[in-house]
């Protein structure tokens, strides 16, 4: 790429584009090209921050016009590959929320974050499938298949979907719903990035007006027991009841007791749609014993959220593993617990259970996840302090007795290493990804992200 063509294709964007350009060493440029992730930082050609849903086609066709690599991005929490020389795509100020109560289902635009649409649906009692922390853009997430704390309830928020406005490889603006294209409608409810730009998402709300949630410190002694606990608890677990169990390290944040900050502690979370959390979530919490910090509750659904979650974190670079279990034996158990212990360098080590709805999907249900996998192990290594070698070799030794017992799979919206973007989906469903990317981008140009390549056509001749 060639700073002619660059230059051209910023001159050819300027005179069609209402949203900022930003070039290398413009003022702003800085500010645009990074995302949330931090783990590595992209130097793009050029930043085009959309100010309309045309701008969107116009900076799809720009780039397909000189050439140029392309990558779209709204908050970063996605972002896996840099986008270094390509054309970035920003859609942060897309960020429209229209809730419709009567029909109960939520209108965003792709720039939106969870926190938008939690406090908009919260007016008349509603909810959607919100990730994990309230900044994590909408549409990214929920195109990524996105489990939330009401999965296990309702199933993936991909699941939810009702209709996306798409721009296309080819600059072509249409609506994909069950009826319109269904193809890319199904490709789109947890196939990620690779099928298009989406300019509006539309998706169904749920009555949640309350929930029985929190998270919950407890002795780090009683790891062992209560994972132990856990794994049989799970599998009686209600589908109303959402849960997960970690060992982790409490951030010095002024939302903890100040005792607490920097301890590394046992936490469940628990996420109840319902009026009897304390009585289901009963067993569990003995196996437990007495907490340091007792925090669950009733609780309208935005502050739900956030009690579970605990606070969102700021823009950071880590390095984050998830492997799938059909059971979980003890060595897998002692693997985390070691993991997770007191020196540890990990931000922290999760098991959660999934099933309940993910795990009974619709006839028409999109590609997302390995729905039959009822727990997860994930860790975060934080890349905050100079040496990362102490927190990449505990993670390594960590990822190397899991994978003995793990399935092999992965989700993609909690998969930060694009080398892996097979592993999210089963064989069946990936294969017809690619078959539905070569319909609808067979030049791979929305490949800046977890690709999935187009399938070879057959028609072609060797």
């Amino acid at each position: 790429m060639t700073k002619y063509d660059i230059g051209l294709a910023g001159a050819g964007l300027e005179r069609r584009f209402s949203g900022a350009l930003f070039r290398p060493g413009d003022a702003g440029y800085d500010e645009h090209r990074l995302g949330w992730h931090r783990t590595f930082e992209s130097h793009p050609a050029l930043v085009a921050a959309a100010a309309t849903a045309a701008d969107v086609r116009t900076a799809v066709l720009a780039a397909r016009e000189h050439d140029l690599p392309l990558a779209v991005q709204a908050t970063g929490h996605g972002a896996v590959v840099p986008a270094d020389g390509a054309l970035l795509l920003k859609t942060t100020a897309l960020n429209s929320v229209e809730i419709d109560p009567h029909r109960r289902v939520a209108r965003v635009g792709p720039g939106a974050v969870w926190a938008d649409v939690n406090r908009a649906a919260a007016r008349f009692g509603l909810a959607g499938l919100a990730g994990r922390c309230s900044t994590v853009g909408v549409t990214g997430y929920t195109l990524g298949g996105g489990q939330s704390w009401l999965s296990r309830t309702f199933g993936f928020a991909a699941d939810s979907v009702v209709s996306a406005d798409v721009v296309t490889a080819d600059g072509v603006a249409l609506t994909a719903t069950a009826r319109q294209h269904p193809d890319l409608f199904w490709a789109l409810r947890g196939g990620g990035g690779n099928f298009g730009v989406v300019t509006s998402l539309e998706f169904r709300l749920h009555q949640v007006p309350r929930v029985y949630s929190g998270m919950s410190f407890y002795p780090l002694e009683r790891a062992f027991d209560t994972l132990a606990a856990y794994r049989d608890w799970a599998l009686d677990e209600p589908a109303a009841m959402n849960t997960a169990v970690l060992l982790i390290r409490l951030p010095p944040s002024p939302l903890i007791p100040e005792p607490l900050r920097g301890r590394r502690v046992l936490a469940i979370r628990a996420f109840h749609h319902g009026d009897d959390g304390d009585r289901v979530l009963a067993p569990l919490l003995a196996a437990a014993g007495p907490p340091l910090v007792d925090a669950f509750g009733m609780r309208p659904f935005p502050a739900a959220s956030d009690a579970t979650n605990g606070p969102d974190a700021p823009p950071m670079a880590n390095r984050q593993e998830i492997e799938l279990f059909r059971a979980l034996p003890d060595d897998v158990l002692h693997a985390v617990v070691e993991a997770g212990a007191a020196d540890s360098p990990l931000a922290f080590v999760e098991v959660r259970h999934w099933g309940g709805a993910m795990a009974e999907p619709g006839p028409d249900a999109g590609p997302a996840g390995h729905r039959d996998v009822p727990f997860s192990v994930m860790a975060v290594a934080p890349y905050l302090s100079p040496d990362r070698s102490a927190a990449d070799a505990t993670l390594d030794r960590l990822v190397g007795r899991l994978r003995q017992h793990a399935t092999g799979g992965s989700f993609l919206t909690l998969l930060t290493d694009h080398t892996k973007t097979r592993t999210a989906f089963t064989a069946d469903n990936y294969a017809r990804l690619a078959a539905v990317k070569r319909a609808w981008d067979p030049a791979n140009v929305f490949h800046l992200g977890h690709n999935i390549p187009p399938a070879p056509d057959r028609k072609a001749t060797p």
